[in-house]
């Protein structure tokens, strides 16, 4: 097993809780839950220790939303903070010839993925205590955790740089968020969260363990999509990697619980511009990073480096490297079959073209191309691609 997935137990106050710690996954030491954290005493990113996953029997078919895995998730004191996010279709289409399963992930409550991740992180933290919570993002992540703090009577900060364009913010502002813009380059904003850390609890969607918990729902969604069985490969938009290591563990779980018998091959696609994970895993020499359509992963220092090659090379996966033509290629044809998504998330699909050329994956083979977020978010970008003056 990689690092990501490391084991490590600690005695707690039920069977399932006795099974559950904060974790780092590089040196094993782990802290209680209960008192919320969201980073080990110097900083570590965390991930949680293993939890034994379910069978189809543990599924609650009477919740339509990701909560119908809850005997999956940590242990929750009272109600979650839903709006119905997850069972999100799979829908075939023709790319590159073959055919691809796409996961259409923009079918949540504020329109990416973010949203699973946001419902069981904020759900845990509030029964924990928390009621006011900080975020670094203008995109997808600041308008997911604005949209369920809000849900959730919690009060939300969303930090993000000064450059920000405005329209990016309406979402979490008309959540009733706060936003505070930064000065300077997206690493600087993400410099003073950490500052601000002091005053208000750090419930970010790239260093909470518990958001890893949301996005792991991934995983058991397309296990029950596919009549309780795995797909061959899962190729997945990676910028920090929040979807892969959710994948990971929650496959992981189903094969701990003899639900599946083997892993699915992750792979994680990545603009060329911008694609640290990729260029580690390829063994290729880091470069500065510039900018690219695919703004939404575009993470120049992902924190759980180490741990998404693990993924990648346990599940023997890969990872695929795009050009900006790719990824606008993409986005077109997608949107001429009716699949209007952002440039960001489009990139899965010019990997599965990519990786049918090089003979990475057969034809034949069930793949699941993960769709993150709704093309609504950028069609200002969308249409400067079609030429069309808005």
């Amino acid at each position: 097993m990689p690092p990501s997935l490391a084991a490590a137990g600690r005695k707690g106050k039920s069977p399932r809780m006795e099974m559950l710690a904060y974790l780092d996954p590089r040196t094993g030491r782990t802290w209680p839950l209960g008192a919320p954290r969201w980073c080990g005493d110097n900083q570590e990113p965390l991930l949680l220790t293993e939890q034994p996953g379910i069978g189809p029997d543990a599924i609650d078919r009477t919740t339509r939303s990701l909560w119908r895995y809850r005997a999956a998730l940590p242990p929750l004191a009272g109600e979650p903070i839903t709006m119905g996010e997850g069972c999100t279709p799979l829908v075939p289409r023709r790319i590159a010839g073959a055919t691809a399963l796409l996961k259409c992930e923009w079918f949540m409550p504020t329109g990416s993925f973010k949203d699973r991740g946001a419902s069981v992180m904020l759900s845990l933290l509030r029964a924990e205590g928390v009621t006011a919570v900080l975020e670094d993002s203008s995109g997808n992540g600041g308008a997911a955790i604005a949209a369920y703090a809000a849900a959730g009577g919690m009060r939300a900060k969303i930090m993000v740089p000064a450059s920000t364009s405005p329209a990016k913010t309406v979402q979490s502002r008309a959540s009733g968020a706060e936003i505070e813009l930064v000065p300077g380059s997206r690493q600087d904003c993400a410099d003073a969260a950490l500052r601000e850390a002091a005053n208000i609890f750090y419930a970010s969607h790239n260093w909470h363990p518990y958001f890893l918990q949301g996005t792991k729902t991934l995983a058991y969604e397309l296990w029950e999509d596919l009549g309780f069985r795995a797909p061959d490969n899962v190729i997945i938009p990676c910028g920090a990697g929040s979807n892969v290591l959710g994948c990971a563990i929650g496959f992981s779980e189903l094969m701990r619980a003899g639900s599946i018998d083997r892993l699915p091959r992750i792979f994680a696609a990545q603009p060329a511009n911008c694609a640290p994970i990729a260029r580690a895993f390829l063994d290729l020499d880091p470069e500065p990073a510039r900018a690219t359509i695919a703004e939404g992963t575009a993470i120049a220092q992902p924190l759980r480096l180490p741990e998404c090659i693990g993924v990648l090379r346990q599940t023997q996966g890969g990872a695929v490297m795009l050009s900006e033509e790719a990824i606008v290629t993409a986005t077109l044809d997608l949107a001429r079959t009716g699949i209007y998504v952002e440039p960001t998330c489009a990139q899965a699909a010019a990997a599965f073209a990519k990786l049918l050329e090089t003979g990475t994956i057969r034809p034949e083979e069930r793949t699941v191309v993960v769709l993150t977020g709704t093309g609504l978010k950028a069609t200002p970008r969308i249409a400067e691609l079609m030429g069309v003056a808005l």
